[in-house]
């Protein structure tokens, strides 16, 4: 995506209207989240869209997503007041089935995890009695 020379922003402008750290940035890039337009000296030009897919990310990361999926999400979400809330996207019901699978999974193994705990304590605690 060409940037409007007059808006465009170097890394640290980015990392400072995000709050997010140059080395964030340039993993959120490897990871295929941003892409940033190169200019011929190297350097990374951002456009203030590039603002709202931060906090995209962010709000993907926070909800669980790994970036992997993320990457296939960012252009299915969009702000509502100030909020992160998806699009109807193809991609977007699947996924998120698809993620709160692995969520479900996982909470079930972390209660199996805290049935075993709830057992052993439960036995120590006795002996010691």
């Amino acid at each position: 995506m060409k940037v409007n020379p007059e808006d465009a922003m170097r890394i640290g402008e980015l990392a400072g209207a995000t709050g997010v750290s140059r080395r964030l940035l340039r993993y959120y890039e490897e990871q295929g989240l941003l892409k940033p337009v190169r200019r011929p000296n190297g350097y990374r030009e951002y456009s203030p869209s590039d603002v709202a897919a931060v906090r995209h990310i962010r709000a993907l990361l926070a909800a669980g997503f790994p970036t992997a999926v993320i990457a296939r999400l960012l252009d299915c979400v969009h702000d509502v007041d100030g909020r992160v809330v998806p699009s109807p996207c193809p991609a977007m019901v699947s996924e998120l089935r698809r993620e709160r699978d692995r969520v479900t999974e996982a909470l079930d193994r972390l209660e199996a995890s805290r049935r075993v705990l709830d057992s052993m304590l439960t036995s120590v605690l006795s002996r010691s009695a």
